[in-house]
C-alpha cells in the first residue's frame, strides 16, 4: 500500500477520516480506460447528450470525478473515466450508460477496474482523496498492484515499520493527493492506487521517491500504468476521440 502515513488535507475535506471509516457506507471506485475503434461523431447534440448524463449521475450516488486524457502516453488508451459511489452496481451501470453514448460509440474498453476503500491496517487516517471530498487535481496516474507472496506472512510490526517509512517519503510530496484502495476479488488486482497533482512532474517525482523504500523488496506486480490530464469540457473529449 501507498503512504501508510498519516494524510490530511486539512480545509481542502469535506470529511474527516474517521467520518468515513464509520460512516457505515462503502466507497467504491471504478476506472475505466477507453481506446478508440474510429472516429467518434462531432457535433453540438453528441456533447450535450453526454453533459446531460453526466447531469443524471448524482441521482443514484455515483460521483463523477473526472474524465482524463490518456492519449499516446501508452498504445489502447485515448480517455479514462473514474467514477466513485456507495454502490458497485450503479459505478458498473454508470460505466454502461458512458459506453452507450454517441461520443463513445467508436471505442472499446481497453482497462476496468474496480477498488473499495477499506479502513488501513497501520494507520486509519489514510483514506482516499475522493472518499474525503477533496476535489480532484488536474493529472492522475492510477495503476494495480500486487504484494510479493510472502508480504501478508510477515510480522505485522515489521510491516507497519517499513510502510510507515514508505509513507514518510511520500509526505515530502503535500500536492500530491493520494487514492488507495482495496481490489482483493474484485479483480486481478490486490490493491489500486490514483494519485493526483497540479503538475505532471510531481507524480514523476513522488513515484521515483518511493522507489528508495525496503517494500520495494515486496512488490509482484505493478503494472499498467495510465497517466492523463483533466478534461474540463465535453468539447475536449470529443476532441481525443476524433
Amino acid at each position: 500500500m501507498l503512504m501508510e502515513a498519516s494524510v490530511s488535507y486539512g480545509s481542502n475535506a469535506q470529511r474527516t477520516p474517521e467520518e468515513v471509516n464509520t460512516s457505515g457506507k462503502d466507497w467504491f471506485t471504478l476506472y475505466t480506460v477507453f481506446a478508440r475503434t474510429g472516429s467518434a461523431p462531432q457535433g453540438a447534440d453528441v456533447e450535450v447528450e453526454f453533459d446531460e448524463l453526466a447531469g443524471t449521475f448524482a441521482d443514484q450516488e455515483v460521483s463523477f470525478r473526472g474524465t482524463y486524457d490518456v492519449s499516446a502516453m501508452r498504445d489502447e488508451a485515448d480517455i479514462l473515466t473514474w467514477v466513485t459511489g456507495p454502490s458497485a452496481e450503479d459505478l458498473q451501470a454508470a460505466v454502461r450508460r458512458i459506453r452507450r453514448t454517441a461520443m463513445f460509440s467508436q471505442t472499446r474498453i481497453a482497462f476496468s477496474a474496480m477498488g473499495v476503500h477499506r479502513t488501513a491496517e497501520f494507520a486509519r487516517s489514510h483514506v482516499p482523496a475522493y472518499a474525503l471530498g477533496v476535489p480532484p487535481e488536474d493529472w492522475l496516474v492510477i495503476y494495480p498492484f500486487n504484494r510479493s507472496y510472502d508480504w501478508y506472512l510477515l510480522d505485522p510490526a515489521k510491516r507497519g515499520k517499513m510502510l510507515r517509512e514508505h509513507g514518510l517519503l511520500g509526505q515530502e510530496f503535500p500536492s500530491v493527493l493520494a487514492n488507495t484502495t482495496s481490489a482483493f476479488a474484485l479483480n486481478d488486482w490486490e490493491w489500486l492506487l490514483a494519485l493526483e497533482a497540479p503538475k505532471l512532474t510531481d507524480l514523476v517525482d513522488m513515484m521515483r521517491k518511493l522507489r528508495e523504500s525496503e517494500t520495494r523488496y515486496h512488490v509482484r506486480d505493478e503494472i499498467p500504468f495510465y497517466t492523463g490530464r483533466r478534461l474540463k469540457a465535453a468539447s475536449e473529449i470529443a476532441e481525443v476521440l476524433l
